[in-house]
């Protein structure tokens, strides 16, 4: 059993991580997130099912003009429901995210349908055994796909032009201006880029939970308060509570049942949130006077 909880909690909490790491991208660059996060999940997951199974495209490509869809409307996100409030000072967009989260779910539900489905996956058809415990290959690629993800967002941060770029908006987006940076397509950057990451976790846990559409609204929950548990300011910090959450998550189904996991999970992210009001990793802000 203790196999089958590391192996299942490492996976899901890569999983809220990856999603958390998106929140963390346009709060890092512009003080603002994505409340259709957990939306974006379900499209990619139903954009790859359609393309791939419904019309017999092959997956690759599939895969590939799923991510693009929520990139689209990561960039539509941003332009639409964030950088007009924003320019006018106004908190809305918190509303306005939320807003468009519930719209792309009932697309979804209305052009997908009610039924769950499944979208296959040579990783997950046959169960491996490891110490006795049957697990499918794809619970094991999952946390090795998810962690390399987020070290290679950290390497883009702080190694190549645009992580550059993306840092000084996110210090100073007066001085980035100045400079001669587009601040207004680097933030939508941020918006494609976080976009792209719930839809590639929306892919990879889509084989093993079925697509629907419902499939990433508590995920999309889940992944925020992980955000928020490791720090949002911080990618280091989102992606261990990430996976603290998952194992946290799996120890308590295997233990006390599914009837009691939201419940102790969520109280535990309580009394840690009383303990660490900025998260794990997180540093309180500094008010200058």
């Amino acid at each position: 059993m203790l196999t089958s909880i590391l192996v299942s909690g490492l996976g899901l909490g890569s999983m809220y991580g990856l999603v958390a790491l998106g929140f963390h991208v346009t709060y890092a660059v512009s003080g603002t997130v994505n409340f259709a996060q957990g939306s974006v999940v379900t499209l990619g997951a139903v954009l790859a099912y359609a393309l791939g199974v419904t019309l017999g495209w092959p997956m690759p490509a599939a895969i590939v003009l799923a991510l693009a869809g929520c990139a689209l409307f990561g960039l539509v996100v941003e332009r639409a429901l964030v950088r007009p409030f924003v320019a006018r000072g106004s908190d809305a967009w918190l509303l306005a995210t939320v807003a468009g989260g519930i719209v792309l779910d009932n697309t979804a539900l209305f052009t997908f349908g009610k039924e769950p489905r499944s979208l296959p996956s040579p990783l997950a058809t046959k169960p491996v055994e490891i110490l006795g415990t049957g697990i499918y290959p794809l619970q094991l690629v999952i946390p090795v796909v998810g962690i390399a993800l987020a070290f290679a967002i950290r390497t883009v941060f702080r190694r190549t032009d645009l992580g550059r770029v993306l840092l000084a908006v996110a210090q100073n987006a007066d001085a980035a201006r100045l400079m001669g940076i587009d601040v207004r397509r680097t933030v939508a950057c941020a918006f494609a880029l976080s976009a792209v990451l719930a839809g590639i976790a929306g892919l990879l846990i889509a084989p093993l939970f079925s697509v629907s559409a419902e499939l990433g609204t508590l995920f999309g929950i889940k992944a925020f308060a992980v955000a928020i548990l490791g720090g949002i300011g911080s990618a280091t910090g989102v992606i261990l509570a990430g996976l603290l959450y998952g194992l946290v998550e799996a120890g308590v189904t295997a233990t006390l049942g599914s009837t009691y996991t939201q419940l102790v999970v969520f109280s535990v992210i309580i009394l840690a949130l009383t303990l660490r009001p900025d998260g794990l990793l997180g540093r309180a802000a500094v008010n200058k006077v």
